[in-house]
C-alpha cells in the first residue's frame, strides 16, 4: 500500500545530469540566487557591500532583475511596497554591520504593516561568529540580535548546504499570516567559496494557512445573527488577505455599517450606503461604534490610530478577527478569533443569515453629515481642495504612497483609495522617508500604471537620493512634495502644547532644480493648478517631481475633548 507521505518527487534525467555535473565557477552566492529564482523571485532590491559581493556577483549570472537604491533604509521601503503590491516576499540584499543596521527602520515599518520582506544580509567570516571580537570590518558581537525584536524570524547560515533550506524557511515565514519581514544572514566566506552543491532547481516553500477555530466562528455567527446594531471596523488585515469582497458580502448581509482604519484604506467601497468611510479619528464615528451592540473588528489590533487614540470604549460585544496572535484582545476584551481575515469571513458567510435594517444607511448618512459639519466649521477649504485635486488627478487604478505628513493625515480620514491595496502609508511604524522609495518599489512591481508618492519637505529630504534610482531605472513615479518649510505637524503639535515650536524649521533646496539636476522633470505648482499639473506629470512616462509650496493645517482632534 502506498501512502501520500511515502511519495517522493523523482528528478528528471535532465535534473539528474545537472546535479551530477554542476557548472564550474559557482559559489555560495549562486546558491542564494538560485534558491530565490526557484521560489519564483523575479526582482530583488538592495545595496552592495564588501561582505555581500558574493551574492551580487552571482546576480550577474542570473536572470533576476536588480533594483539598486542609494540608502539601505530606502531599499527596505522599496521591497516593502513591492511585497504589498505583489503579495510576494520581496528579497532585500544587504551587507554586514552598518548596511544591515541602516535597514532597521524600514523593517520595523514592514513588521508593523505586515509586509513580506525577505532580508538577506552578509555576515563577517564564519570564524567571527559568536562574538569573538576578531576585529573584522563591520563586525558586531551579535548582528542577529539587532533584528530579533523587529522581524518575524531570524535564520543564521553557517555552511553552504544550509542556504537553500534557510531561505525557503524564511520565505515561508514571511508569507504565512500575518505576513512580515524576515532575516537571513550568511558569512562572507560561505558566500565566496566555490561550491560543488548541485544547482538549486526548484523551491518547496508553502505559506501556512491560518483558518479560524470552528467553535469560535459558530459563537461569532450567533452573536451577529442576533445583533440589533452591528457595526464593522475593517483593518489592514482585510487588504492583505484579499478579503474585501467577502467583507462587502458580510456587511450587506448584516446591514452593518463599516469604517476602515488607516491601514485598511480601500477595504470597503467609499461611496457604499453602509460606508462610514475612514473617519475613525472622529468623535461622531467613535460614538457610533461605541453604541454598536456587536462590533466586528477584522484585521485590526485597535491600536492608537484605530481607536481615536485609545478613547474608544465600546459598550457592546466585540468579535476580533486577527492573524497576529499578539494583537488579539490586546486592547479590548473580545471573542478573539486567531485567523486569516479571508478564511474567517468565509466561515461567517457560510452561517450568518440575512438581516433586515431599513435604517442602517440613514444612520450612516447622519454620522457622515455630522463629520462634514464639524470639518466645515474649521475653515479648512485649502486642505480639502488640495486633497480633492490629488484624488481627481490620480487615476483610479493607480496606487499611492504617503509619507508622515499633514496631507497624509488628512488622507487617512478623507481620501477615497478607490479600491483595496491602492493606498499605503508609513502609519505602521510612523517613520519619515517612506513614500518615494516605496513608490519606486511599487512601480517596479507594476510598470503599467503610474504611481504617486506624497511627502512633506522634511520627509522628502530623507529619500532625495533616490531621484537617482528613479532616473536610472526609469520608474514611473510622480513625487508630490508639499513644502511648508519644516516639519509641519510637529510645528502644530509644539505650538498647541507649548505655545512655540523648536527645531521644526528647515533650510531646504530648490526641489525643482534639484530634480532636474538628476534628469527628472520638475514643476512648481499652486493649489489652484495642482490638479492639472499633477495629472500632466502622472500621464508622462518615467519619474517626475511636482512641488507645492503650501502651509496646510490639520483638522482639530476629538480625542482631547474638542467638539
Amino acid at each position: 500500500m502506498t501512502h501520500d507521505h511515502d511519495l517522493v518527487l523523482r528528478p528528471t534525467p535532465a535534473q539528474t545530469e545537472a546535479a551530477l555535473n554542476p557548472p564550474p565557477g559557482r559559489t555560495g552566492g549562486d546558491l542564494v540566487v538560485e534558491t530565490l529564482a526557484g521560489l519564483g523571485t523575479t526582482t530583488v532590491f538592495g545595496l552592495p557591500g564588501q561582505h555581500a559581493l558574493g551574492v551580487f556577483d552571482a546576480l550577474r549570472r542570473s536572470d533576476l532583475r536588480y533594483i539598486g537604491l542609494r540608502v539601505e533604509n530606502n531599499a527596505g521601503f522599496a521591497a516593502d511596497a513591492y511585497g504589498r503590491i505583489t503579495g510576494e516576499a520581496a528579497p532585500l540584499l544587504l551587507s554586514t554591520g552598518p548596511g544591515a543596521l541602516t535597514s532597521l527602520a524600514a523593517l520595523q515599518e514592514a513588521a508593523a504593516a505586515s509586509a513580506p520582506v525577505l532580508a538577506i544580509s552578509s555576515q563577517v567570516p564564519t570564524a567571527g561568529l559568536g562574538g569573538g571580537r576578531h576585529g573584522y570590518l563591520h563586525e558586531l558581537p551579535d548582528q542577529a540580535a539587532s533584528f530579533r525584536g523587529v522581524v518575524k524570524s531570524v535564520h543564521t547560515v553557517r555552511t553552504q548546504s544550509q542556504i537553500p533550506s534557510a531561505i525557503e524557511a524564511a520565505w515561508t515565514s514571511a508569507l504565512s499570516a500575518p505576513h512580515g519581514p524576515v532575516w537571513v544572514e550568511i558569512p562572507q566566506d560561505v558566500l565566496l567559496a566555490e561550491t560543488a552543491i548541485p544547482v538549486v532547481t526548484g523551491g518547496d516553500a508553502f505559506p501556512e494557512e491560518l483558518p479560524p477555530r470552528p467553535e469560535l466562528t459558530a459563537v461569532a455567527a450567533d452573536l451577529l445573527s442576533k445583533a440589533v446594531r452591528p457595526a464593522i471596523i475593517a483593518g489592514g488585515g482585510v487588504v492583505r488577505a484579499d478579503a474585501s469582497g467577502k467583507l462587502k458580502q458580510l456587511a450587506e448581509r448584516l446591514r452593518a455599517p463599516v469604517v476602515t482604519t488607516p491601514g485598511g484604506k480601500g477595504a470597503f467601497p467609499w461611496t457604499h450606503p453602509l460606508s462610514l468611510q475612514s473617519w475613525i479619528e472622529d468623535r461622531h464615528t467613535t460614538d457610533f461604534l461605541e453604541d454598536a451592540d456587536v462590533l466586528l473588528v477584522v484585521g485590526s489590533g485597535l491600536g492608537e490610530l484605530s481607536s481615536n487614540y485609545h478613547t474608544f470604549t465600546p459598550r457592546g460585544r466585540i468579535i476580533q478577527i486577527e492573524a497576529d496572535l499578539g494583537k488579539l484582545e490586546s486592547n479590548h476584551p473580545a471573542l478573539g478569533i486567531h485567523a486569516d481575515a479571508r478564511l474567517a469571513l468565509q466561515a461567517l458567510l457560510e452561517t450568518v443569515p440575512d438581516r433586515e435594517d431599513a435604517m442602517a444607511a440613514d444612520r450612516v448618512r447622519e454620522v457622515l453629515a455630522k463629520v462634514a459639519e464639524r470639518i466645515a466649521a474649521q475653515e479648512l477649504t485649502l486642505e480639502q481642495d488640495v486633497l480633492a485635486s490629488v484624488r481627481r488627478a490620480l487615476p483610479a487604478s493607480s496606487p499611492s504612497f504617503w509619507d508622515m505628513t499633514i496631507l497624509a493625515y488628512w488622507a487617512w480620514s478623507a481620501f477615497d483609495a478607490k479600491g483595496p491595496n491602492h493606498m499605503h502609508s508609513a502609519q505602521g511604524a510612523g517613520g519619515l522617508g517612506y513614500a518615494f522609495p516605496a513608490a519606486l518599489g511599487a512601480a517596479a512591481a507594476d510598470p503599467t500604471r503610474p504611481v504617486l508618492a506624497v511627502s512633506g519637505d522634511g520627509g522628502a529630504l530623507y529619500s532625495i537620493a533616490e531621484l537617482a534610482t528613479a532616473r536610472q531605472y526609469d520608474l514611473n513615479v510622480t513625487w508630490l512634495i508639499v513644502d511648508d518649510g519644516g516639519y509641519g505637524i510637529l510645528r502644530e503639535y509644539m505650538h498647541d502644547a507649548f505655545g512655540e515650536a523648536t527645531a521644526t524649521e528647515l533650510t531646504r533646496p530648490d526641489y525643482v532644480a534639484l530634480a532636474e539636476s538628476f534628469g527628472v522633470p520638475g514643476a512648481r505648482t499652486t493649489p489652484e493648478n495642482l490638479e492639472q499639473d499633477l495629472a500632466k506629470a502622472l500621464a508622462a512616462p518615467g519619474p517626475s517631481v511636482v512641488l507645492l509650496p503650501a502651509v496646510l493645517r490639520m483638522f482639530a482632534p476629538t480625542h482631547l475633548g474638542a467638539d
